[in-house]
């Protein structure tokens, strides 16, 4: 009997293994007191449902199963449930909820990270994709230049990828991390990309974080508004480097190193002076050759 059962229960094991699965996660605990109101989620303590999610998500793992996590917001869950006319209070809702989550594409995959770390890069995806949002919605409205006709979107567009491009093939071999800050109408933006070039010039990126740094540096471009990009570099061997660079115009403007250090050396809410660093070098910007012609013409 033992065999004939193992025996039926082959077949769907292999396809479960084939069937992808996505698990999303209350990573903030105002989140998981929110769900708490619900009499059908029974979890009590954030700390203890968090580590049954790090159970589940290993369990998926150890069966061979590709697990992406997403994040679950208790808020846009409650206005899910509205639209959509769900009880919130059933797992059958949560669950329609996560699968409209997966679609969006904010989610990370699990590859065994410990659950802190995992909650950092969800955080992190998520405040990219909204970054991304408001930046292609301020595009979206930029409209043509009254002068040529030009498609400025477009144009900015172009013109913020060749930057980043430039930027990243100056910096040259090692780890690095790239941050834009640009004040665009409304809330500022902020976004992150993290890099690593070989010796041979080969570079990897996560294209999701390129694109909403790429977008959001447009929108700056476009709308001629204040901002500008903060470059961390790691090389093994050698103390950490910081380069920087502020939107000036229709490009970017090289720092000196003196700009660079208070840049870097003062706290961006209060203005308050930051020491420095130990084992960081400020160094001025790298020189981006302009590629010719005027956005704002």
């Amino acid at each position: 009997m033992a065999h004939t059962r193992s025996r039926k229960r082959g077949p769907h094991r292999a396809l479960r293994r084939e069937a992808p699965s996505t698990v999303a996660v209350l990573a903030e605990e105002s989140d998981f007191a929110l769900m708490r109101g619900y009499r059908s989620f029974t979890f009590a303590d954030h700390r203890t449902y968090l580590r049954q999610m790090e159970g589940l998500l290993r369990s998926l793992s150890g069966e061979g199963i590709h697990t992406r996590v997403a994040v679950f917001d208790a808020v846009d869950y409650r206005l899910f449930c509205h639209e959509e006319r769900l009880d919130p209070d059933t797992p059958a809702s949560r669950t329609r909820y996560v699968a409209e989550v997966a679609a969006s594409g904010a989610t990370v995959a699990y590859t065994g990270q410990p659950m802190a770390r995992l909650v950092q890069a969800l955080t992190d995806t998520q405040a990219c994709r909204a970054a991304w949002e408001k930046a292609a919605e301020v595009l979206s409205r930029a409209g043509a230049c009254a002068a040529c006709g030009a498609d400025i979107a477009r144009v900015s567009l172009d013109r913020a990828a060749r930057a980043v491009s430039l930027l990243m093939e100056a910096a040259g071999e090692g780890t690095h991390h790239l941050v834009c800050s640009v004040g665009v109408p409304g809330s500022p933006l902020v976004t992150a990309l993290d890099a690593y070039a070989d010796e041979d010039g080969a570079l990897r990126v996560d294209e999701t974080a390129a694109l909403a740094l790429t977008t959001s540096l447009a929108a700056g471009l476009a709308t001629d508004s204040p901002g500008g990009l903060v470059l961390r570099t790691e090389r093994e061997g050698a103390r950490d480097t910081v380069r920087g660079w502020n939107l000036h115009g229709d490009w970017l403007r090289a720092l000196t190193a003196a700009e660079v250090f208070t840049a870097y050396c003062t706290d961006p809410v209060t203005g308050d002076p930051v020491p420095p660093e130990h084992g960081v070098d400020h160094l001025p910007g790298l020189e981006l050759p302009h590629p010719g012609g005027d956005l704002h013409c």
